[in-house]
């Protein structure tokens, strides 16, 4: 076999030197921001995750379609991760939306396996359970195979008790849904409660609508990060989104390092936070 020229050789060589000092440098600029953001304190109370970018990322990439979805779940580890190190209070990740049910049937089927397989596994997981987190999965599951399902409600089960941070999966979710499934449980519960619908329509509150929503014992979400530089919410948590904060990054999810975690941390905690006033 041939051996590589000599000219050849130096460029292999300086191009692994650069991949060093890049790989350093990103490494020394990351743990100034985890001292940073981590002397500052203010954190987000509820973070928001729409996990966006996967398809465009394995495309990019030259992977296949399913392989961007099975990374991007991988991703979602990592990230579960930097909040229980960080302390966060609470998370709700979008993992699949209510207009996602319309795709290739064959995608659709990989990603709910996908979500089957992460299910078994962290019910399993032992940061899950040293770290006391409750998980739920939030959306309409009606459709989804029996097996999926039984696979999320065991691990809603194994957590249901635990005090720690929590995990809001959104699975089969859309903003809009949401509403009208809390309109419809408060209508229900009046019904019950022996009112006629104008009554009920007369006594309608924004807190009747709160008090029936997916995650309605958890805060409303006050910093919500949307990856893959799309510039919207799509119909995340509309009705709890009022007052959040929002940071859109141009990275596609399965490649969100944490130094990107850590520099829209950083960016909200130097937001000026006025809830209307």
């Amino acid at each position: 076999m041939k051996s590589p020229a000599p000219a050849t050789i130096i460029l292999r060589t300086a191009q692994t030197i650069r991949n060093r000092v890049r790989g350093a440098l990103v490494w020394g600029y990351e743990q100034r921001l985890a001292r940073e953001v981590r002397a500052h304190g203010r954190l987000p109370q509820h973070l928001g995750l729409i996990l966006d970018g996967n398809r465009r990322f394995a495309r990019a990439s030259g992977l296949q379609r399913e392989l961007g979805h099975s990374i991007g779940a991988d991703k979602a580890h990592e990230v579960l991760q930097w909040c229980l190190e960080l302390g966060i209070p609470a998370a709700t990740i979008w993992v699949l939306s209510t207009d996602n049910k319309g795709r290739d049937p064959q995608e659709l089927a990989h990603i709910l396996a996908l979500l089957e397989k992460e299910a078994r596994a962290l019910a399993t997981d032992p940061r899950i359970h040293a770290n006391r987190v409750r998980v739920r999965a939030i959306g309409q599951h009606d459709t989804f195979p029996a097996h999926v399902l039984a696979a999320l409600k065991d691990l809603e089960a194994k957590t249901a008790h635990y005090d720690g941070m929590r995990l809001n999966i959104a699975v089969g979710y859309g903003g809009r849904e949401e509403i009208v499934d809390a309109v419809k449980a408060h209508l229900q519960a009046q019904e019950r409660a022996g009112h006629t619908l104008a009554q009920a329509a007369e006594a309608l509150s924004p807190d009747h609508i709160s008090a029936h929503l997916y995650a309605a014992d958890t805060p409303d979400p006050d910093f919500i990060i949307r990856t893959s530089g799309e510039i919207r919410l799509s119909g995340f948590m509309l009705w709890q989104s009022v007052y959040s904060e929002y940071y859109f990054c141009d990275v596609y999810w399965p490649g969100f390092r944490r130094v990107d975690f850590l520099r829209a941390l950083r960016d909200y905690q130097g937001r000026d936070r006025r809830f209307g006033r």
